[in-house]
Formats: structure tokens, sequence, C-alpha cells
């Protein structure tokens, strides 16, 4: 057995056994050396202060690539010109209490602000990463061609491309934090994060000291269409569009809902405001099948479609509840952290007329102005069920947009 596999074991099998921790977290702290790095991996041995793995869900492909042999156990990332492409805060958020809890703001600076720590051998990894790109999609070359979009060579380029900052965000949760959120004992938070993983982090319920959990689940992609530093400057608009994740839409275009046209919608929408001088977001969090997963949604498709005259409004959500347990285990509480991250104080356009997502953006301290729905047109007939079921079900603030096309 290894030092550091014993070290591992020790942190938490003898919880009573804990010397004073190199590394303190103070969560909230007015700066990266005050708040302390965040350090998971399994290398660390005793400076190791959170609970869990980097990478998220994808630490389970990190250790079969271990287990087999094509990657070193010790192997440490070169951090060399990893540093992000645009500048992102500090913004005032990040030092305010309770107001980021599902992230770690000061991720993506790790390089920088923690230099010396990796220079003596701390193993501290990134769990924020910011780039550039440009996004292709046949829906925005047509709406270039349609005129709605304008190549100006700077957000729209000349093949109708549109360029894009954007970030990735592994979630880093401070349980005391995520517990006060969801107004719940944190002692209560941890034994069910225990037991429903079976057991995968006894340290949730033996390491009550230990206040930082990177959960083995999907992360958040934003795309930042202009100038980054405009999107917590409220002199420039913002638009906005926060997306869940919908594969058999977003990707491979089902038209059983609205998701990849509302999705295309508010990425036109987002690049048009930067074109006027404003600022756009899409916000992509990894919620699969409303965060019940692939197989449940699937599952539940077959009973929607099966039971007794074919798939209706009506029975919607009640056959989801019967196959999940829930309608909807997307929780959005946590969701408006990534906007904070951002520095973002007001969305002036909001392409959503969800109301789960409204009422969490704004109990989270953040102004919304106008409320899109989707345009008529880009709505496909067979995803009416569910619109006339979210309808039904108070999903929506209609306002003044179409009854049958206010959608999530």
């Amino acid at each position: 057995m290894t030092s550091n596999t014993a070290s591992h074991l020790r942190l938490t099998s003898h919880p009573g056994r804990v010397s004073t921790r190199r590394f303190p977290i103070q969560w909230d702290a007015q700066s990266a050396s005050q708040r302390g790095p965040v350090i998971a991996t399994p290398n660390a041995g005793a400076e190791r202060n959170a609970i869990g793995a980097h990478g998220g869900a994808y630490s389970i492909y990190r250790a079969l690539a271990i287990s087999s042999g094509a990657m070193a156990s010790d192997a440490r990332p070169d951090l060399t010109d990893t540093h992000p492409v645009a500048p992102i805060g500090p913004h005032a958020q990040w030092r305010e209490p309770g107001r980021i809890v599902s992230l770690d703001p000061w991720g993506h600076r790790v390089a920088e602000d923690f230099a010396a720590e990796l220079a003596g051998g701390v193993d501290i990894r990134p769990t924020i990463a910011v780039t550039s790109a440009r996004i292709a999609l046949p829906e925005i070359r047509e709406a270039v061609a349609r005129g709605r979009l304008k190549i100006d060579g700077e957000v729209v380029q000349a093949g109708g491309e549109v360029a894009v900052t954007k970030a990735a965000i592994d979630p880093v949760w401070h349980l005391p934090g995520i517990a006060a959120r969801f107004d719940v004992e944190e002692a209560q938070l941890r034994r069910a994060l225990f037991e429903q993983t079976g057991g995968m982090y006894p340290e949730l319920v033996t390491r009550p000291d230990i206040a930082v959990f990177l959960p083995p689940i999907g992360g958040i992609t934003l795309y930042i269409f202009g100038d980054p530093a405009r999107l917590g400057d409220r002199r420039f608009p913002l638009t906005c569009r926060v997306h869940d994740e919908c594969n058999s839409s977003d990707v491979f275009g089902s038209d059983i809902c609205t998701c990849r046209p509302y999705l295309i919608h508010g990425i036109e929408a987002a690049a048009r405001q930067a074109q006027e001088g404003g600022a756009g977001l899409v916000v992509y969090n990894r919620k699969e099948g409303r965060a019940l997963g692939e197989v449940t949604k699937f599952l539940v498709y077959n009973a929607r479609q099966r039971q007794p005259g074919g798939d209706r409004a009506a029975t919607y959500f009640e056959r989801t509840e019967c196959v999940a347990g829930v309608r909807d285990a997307r929780v959005q509480e946590l969701m408006p952290d990534a906007l904070h991250w951002l520095g973002v104080r007001r969305i002036d356009r909001f392409i959503s007329m969800s109301n789960m997502k409204y009422d969490a953006l704004v109990a989270g301290g953040i102004e919304i102005g106008e409320r899109a729905p989707i345009p008529d047109e880009l709505a496909p007939p067979d995803a009416c069920v569910e619109m006339e079921a979210k309808i039904a079900a108070g999903y929506f603030t209609l306002g003044k947009a179409p009854a049958a096309r206010a959608v999530s």
C-alpha cells in the first residue's frame, strides 16, 4: 500500500486523528490566498481538503485509465499556457456570503493565484477553464441569409460562424452553503448524499470538518457573445438563455420537444445583442431529461406513447412521476451561481418563459427585464403535448407570450 493510499484511508477511517490542515478553506474570502486552494486529488495526501474527485463524472474514466495502465496514477497536469483567454473577475459576488455555493469562483485562476504552492509541489487542479471558439450551426447561417443577423467580422464571421468566449465549469460544492440554499440541515444533506451514492464518499458523514465536496455530476458550459467584461456592467444590455441539456433534441434534432429550437433562438438573440453593443450569454447545464437522466427519459417516452389514447397532455406529468418518482429533478436553486461568477446582476432579455428558472434567478438577486418566448414558427408540431402539459402545470408565465408557444 502506498503512503498516499494509506493517507487517504486514514482520512476516511479515523476522523478523530486530524492534524491542523495546511490549507484551510475560508469560502467567501476576499482573495484567493485568503480563501485557499481546493485540493481533492488522491495523491495530495494530508493536504487534501475536499471530498470527492476532480473531473466530476469523468473521474470514473480516469480511474479506468489508471487501472488499465494507460495513465500513471501520479500524473499531474502541466498548466503552462492554460490560463483563460479572457479575464473573468474577481467580481463582488465572489465575496458575498452565500451568493456562490456550487462552484469555485477562483477555479480558473489556479496557475496564477497559487503559483508558489504549485512550484512547491502542491497538487492543485483548475475546476474552470476559459477559451475561445466559433459556433457553426445551419440555423445561424439561415438567420444570416434571412437578414436577422449580419456579418460583421467580429461576432458573426464571413462564413456565418459566431465567435464566442466559452467557459467550462466543474461543480465544487460548499456543503454548508448548499444546505442553507435548500433550507436543510447540513448533516441531513450529507447523509442523503452519502446514502444515495451507495456510500461512495464516506467522508461526507465521517468528516464534518471538511466543507467542500466535488460531486460526480456533469458541469456547466457558458457561451459568451461579445466582450465578457460587459456581462457585469449594467450600462450594456444583456440577453441570456439558461438551457438544460436535451441530447435528443440539442444534438440529434428530435422534434418531440422544443429544446433545440429554443437553444438556437437563444444563440441568435445573444449574438444579435452583442452586435448591438451589449452582451449575450447562453448557460448550458448538464441536466439531461430534467436531471432524471436519459434512461428514465426514454422509459417515460415509452409509457406516454403506449398508454390508451396515446400521448396526452393530461397525463404527461403523471407518467413521469410513475416512472421517476418526481416530475422534475433540476432544482434550479443552484443555477444562478454561474451568472454570479460572471458578475451578472441583471438580465435585460431572458430567453425563457420558465417560472422555475425565473424564480431561482430573482431569488438569487438577479433582476430580469423582458421574458421572451420562442417564436411561433420555431416550435415543432409534435411538441404540442409537452407545451400544453407544462402550461397546465404552471411551468410558464404566459404574459404577452402566445399560450401555445410558451416553452422552457
